[in-house]
This record gives C-alpha cells, sequence and structure tokens, in this order.
C-alpha cells in the first residue's frame, strides 16, 4: 500500500515538475513581449529611418550587443520600413525615453565613436553613427563644465610663435593653450611624438597617438572641424542636455579674436565633428 503511495505521489511530483518547468518556458515570451514597437516611458528606441520614421524597436537603458543575424539578433517591429531587419548598423533615430543620457556606440560592448542623447530626446543619429549603430548605455555621470572666458595670454598678438610652438591668434594655438592650463596636460606642436600641425590634422594626429578621438563631445574636449582649408578646433566647455555644446575658440570668423558660441554636432562650417579627448 506504502508503495503504491510513493508511487502516485512520485507521478504527482512529477506532474507538479513538469507543470512548474511550463509555467517557466511560458514565462520567457511574456518577458519579451515587453519590446512590442512602442516606444513605452522608460525604453530607449532606434528608428530605421531618420526623423523617427519607418519600423521601431524599442529597448532598455543597456544593450552591449544587438546581434547581427536573425532569429537571434534585436530587430525592428513595429510596422513599417525596415520591419524584421536587425538593429545593428540600421538605425537612423533614436527616442530617449529614460529618465537619464543614453550614449550610442559604433562597436559593440561599448566602444568606438558615440554620440549622447540627452534624457526626453528625440534626434537623428550624427554622421560618424547613422547606420553605424552597435551598442548604447546610460552615459557617465559627472556634470563637468569649465567657465567661459577668454584667458590666452596672447591677445591681440596675430604674428609669431607661442612657446608650444603655434602661430599666436590662431585657433590651435588657443586650444593648446587651454588644453595646457585648464586640463593641466602639458600639449604642445610635438606632443606624444607625433607632429600635430593644422586643425585639420588634430584628430588623425591624436589617433597616432593614441589619444580616444569621439563622434560626441565631453566637456574638456577639443572639438575638430575637418572643413576647410585649415580646419578649425575649439575647447569645449560645456555639453548641453539638449546635446548642443559650447565652445571657447579664437580666430573663428578672422581677426584672431575670441569667441564663446552654442553649436551642434555636424560637418558645416560653423559645426564639428570629432572630439579629441586628452582627459
Amino acid at each position: 500500500m506504502s508503495g503504491r503511495v510513493g508511487r502516485v505521489l512520485r507521478a504527482v511530483g512529477v506532474t507538479i515538475a513538469i507543470a512548474v518547468s511550463g509555467i517557466a518556458v511560458a514565462a520567457a515570451p511574456a518577458q519579451a513581449a515587453s519590446r512590442d514597437g512602442v516606444c513605452d516611458s522608460g525604453e530607449f528606441c532606434y528608428y530605421y529611418n531618420s526623423d523617427f520614421a519607418g519600423s521601431l524597436s524599442d529597448h532598455g537603458s543597456s544593450l552591449a550587443d544587438y546581434g547581427a543575424t536573425q532569429p537571434s539578433c534585436y530587430e525592428f517591429k513595429s510596422a513599417g520600413s525596415g520591419q524584421g531587419l536587425c538593429v545593428k548598423n540600421n538605425a537612423a533615430s533614436a527616442w530617449n525615453r529614460t529618465g537619464s543620457t543614453i550614449r550610442v556606440y559604433y562597436n559593440s560592448d561599448f566602444g568606438g565613436t558615440s554620440q549622447d542623447i540627452a534624457a526626453g530626446a528625440k534626434v537623428n543619429l550624427n554622421a560618424s553613427l547613422k547606420n553605424n549603430n552597435a551598442s548604447h548605455q546610460p552615459a557617465p555621470s559627472g556634470g563637468t563644465s569649465y567657465p567661459a572666458k577668454d584667458d590666452y595670454p596672447y591677445r591681440g598678438q596675430t604674428t609669431g610663435v607661442d612657446p608650444w610652438n603655434f602661430y599666436k591668434g590662431q585657433c590651435t594655438s588657443f586650444a593648446a593653450w587651454a588644453v595646457r592650463s585648464r586640463l593641466d596636460v602639458p600639449f604642445h606642436n610635438y606632443y606624444d611624438g607625433v607632429h600635430w600641425g593644422n586643425a585639420n590634422n588634430w584628430a588623425n594626429a591624436a589617433r597616432s597617438a593614441g589619444i580616444p578621438v569621439y563622434g560626441s563631445p565631453k566637456a574638456g574636449d577639443v572639438a575638430v572641424r575637418l572643413g576647410g582649408t585649415w580646419g578649425h578646433v575649439a575647447f569645449v566647455t560645456r555639453v548641453n542636455s539638449n546635446g548642443t555644446f559650447e565652445v571657447d575658440e579664437y580666430n573663428y570668423n578672422g581677426g584672431s579674436a575670441y569667441s564663446h558660441r552654442t553649436v551642434s554636432v555636424g560637418t558645416a562650417n560653423s559645426q564639428f565633428s570629432q572630439f579629441v579627448r586628452f582627459k
């Protein structure tokens, strides 16, 4: 009798175990269903097209690898152009509905060129990240900023070479001074064994010297415009919550004069597309 009861109880136990296992399996799709192609509060979302058009893919605040092939990749889910395609290297705009700034990266595992998207912002990905997105996470906090000021020791001088071997009154001389005085980095025109030269060479010079170059700014960066005969550089004093940033600079409009302005990432003559990060 006790043996039959034991067998019955063991059978019931197996049934319960199967049922419990079944419940666990059923729970996984319910969790996945939260990625429903709707950009809910607390999510970070990509659009297939620029200007927030096409299919949408919604995510949590951090994802190190989107995957590159179906069926394992994270895909665009809502109706519209791009539906069903993998998100990696296919997004053109984004909406950040999380409560923190989200940083989008060129590489998986949060590496390479990046772009910061403020909480609540809807933006087109910049030229470096459009269709080149591979991971995202909350941007490191810090809130560092530098006061806007004309502290350049060679104000009004337009000839001669400064002690760090740039021409006085030029954007490169002022940016070098800002790096030296504000970041306490002993920068000069042959820093780390590399000739930095004209402004439009600074991003490549930094890479040659092993200094990181990003596609989005941080206070303390040197912003680089690649376009024009000589290019242009400026010192980033502040990054604003809407994605714009502020710079101190010399010789922006000629005349070897100081200016402070608010700008955005881009390739126009009034913008900057590369950011050298000494610290």
